[in-house]
């Protein structure tokens, strides 16, 4: 996958809230420029195998686990293309999801920074993360309605002055899932990474679904923090460090069964 380093923005908090052949089993503001910030037990199908001068541990998958993290790797691997209709089709929708009371006027226009676009192409933006961070959003939105529009919002807790953007925070998310799971590797080279392929393993869509538990925990810190648009890295930094707790939990067998996933609202 392409670099994905970037900057974002910061959104300053206004008084009014924004008014607007598988083997794998299916189950207005203010914007202001920031820094760059982007940011195994019960393993019976997987194997470890320790590396002769390498202190990592290395994991052989199960032809359903190679199978499922190949067509997840074919996901990453597509880049956003404002000239596919498709993709268009797909931003459209989350423009809808998001605000289904107010037209998009245009595929390019200002109405974008509503949602925490840097700017009125957000197509600039997912260069960060590909097209999959475009899907992660739009399956937030469909499958989480209320959550999704809690975030987008920023509708629960003591706010601060300066918010971190939505839209751009859910591009972060998408990349930080996909260093932190070893998903562009081969074979993971964690027990986390290693974990998370034997649930992709039993839900093809375990991957939205851990995007969307990681947004709604990220807000979560970021309201325990009590954080502003300068704690954005450290904020992020806590979400992983909790997640990964979450995933090395020795009863853990589904994704519906982390603590954090209790956090999300239909």
């Amino acid at each position: 996958m392409e670099d994905r380093g970037g900057s974002f923005v910061a959104v300053r908090r206004i008084s009014h809230s924004l008014d607007r052949g598988n083997t794998c089993n299916t189950a207005s503001a203010e914007v202001v420029a920031g820094s760059a910030a982007w940011l195994g037990r019960g393993l019976s199908c997987v194997c470890v195998q320790g590396r002769e001068g390498d202190s990592r541990p290395s994991f052989d998958l199960t032809p359903a686990q190679e199978h499922c993290l190949q067509r997840l790797q074919t996901r990453l691997d597509i880049a956003y293309d404002g000239s596919i209709p498709e993709h268009q089709e797909a931003l459209r929708a989350l423009w809808k999801a998001a605000f289904p009371e107010e037209e998009l006027r245009d595929i390019i226009s200002e109405q974008w920074k509503e949602m925490g676009w840097q700017g009125k192409d957000p197509s600039t933006d997912f260069r960060g993360g590909g097209f999959i961070s475009l899907e992660n959003l739009l399956y937030f939105a469909r499958n989480f309605p209320k959550s999704f529009q809690d975030l987008l919002r920023k509708q629960e807790g003591v706010r601060a002055m300066w918010e971190y953007p939505f839209a751009v925070a859910g591009v972060n998310i998408t990349f930080m899932l996909i260093q932190m799971l070893d998903l562009e590797a081969v074979k993971p080279q964690s027990f986390v990474g290693a974990t998370f392929l034997k649930l992709l393993s039993e839900n093809e869509s375990a991957f939205d679904l851990l995007y969307c538990i990681t947004f709604k925990l990220m807000d979560h810190q970021w309201l325990d923090m009590h954080a502003s648009y300068m704690d954005f890295n450290a904020v992020m930094k806590s979400t992983r460090r909790q997640l990964e707790r979450e995933l090395l939990q020795e009863d853990i067998t589904r994704l519906e069964e982390l603590p954090s996933y209790n956090l999300l609202s239909r």
